[in-house]
């Protein structure tokens, strides 16, 4: 498999097929970023042609000062932010102090494993999630889905580390909670 260097020379010197070969490789991480940021698959569809688009036009201007997923990353994740600013979407939603100190009582000795072993609690954890504001869910889904480590993730969102921490977290303690209320009505 060619290395990410011999794929962006290949790109620039416009060899055949090389392009594809880039999207192929990035294609997934650029639909989980922007599909969970907008939420809707009709608009991540066309805003991830428009960050491969960008991926393409500012491809000469990478210098490999981290690595190629990550650059990517970063152009997906800017054009889902740009996007939801211009519809004047929530991007985050921080939470009050109050709601910190209710959802952080919560023991993180939740088994989740086990929990997804139930299709219907599976469901119920995927509704929550969808539930999450975009930053929290894609966060989420970066760091335990996607398993890139948090250094990645803070060059691909460009938050200061200690808010990314915080996102999950938060995000972590609403799906707690909610699997603890679904736990507590079938009950």
């Amino acid at each position: 498999m060619e290395t990410d260097q011999e794929l962006v020379s290949a790109v620039l010197a416009q060899k055949n097929g090389a392009f594809a070969r880039l999207l192929a490789r990035y294609q997934r991480l650029v639909w989980h970023v922007i599909v969970r940021m907008v939420h809707h698959a009709d608009d991540a569809d066309e805003l991830s042609q428009e960050a491969f688009l960008q991926v393409y036009r500012n491809l000469p201007n990478f210098r490999f000062e981290s690595a190629l997923s990550t650059w990517v990353g970063q152009v997906a994740f800017s054009v889902a932010r740009r996007f939801l600013q211009k519809k004047r979407l929530p991007i985050d939603d921080a939470g009050s102090h109050d709601e910190d100190e209710a959802l952080s009582h919560l023991a993180d000795d939740v088994d989740l494993e086990q929990a997804f072993s139930d299709a219907e609690l599976f469901q119920h954890v995927a509704a929550a999630m969808d539930q999450l504001p975009p930053i929290q869910r894609t966060l989420l889904t970066l760091f335990h889905l996607d398993e890139l480590p948090l250094e990645e993730i803070v060059q691909i969102t460009e938050l200061p580390i200690g808010t990314v921490k915080s996102y999950l977290f938060r995000a972590r303690a609403r799906l707690r909670q909610s699997l603890l209320e679904h736990a507590g009505a079938i009950a």
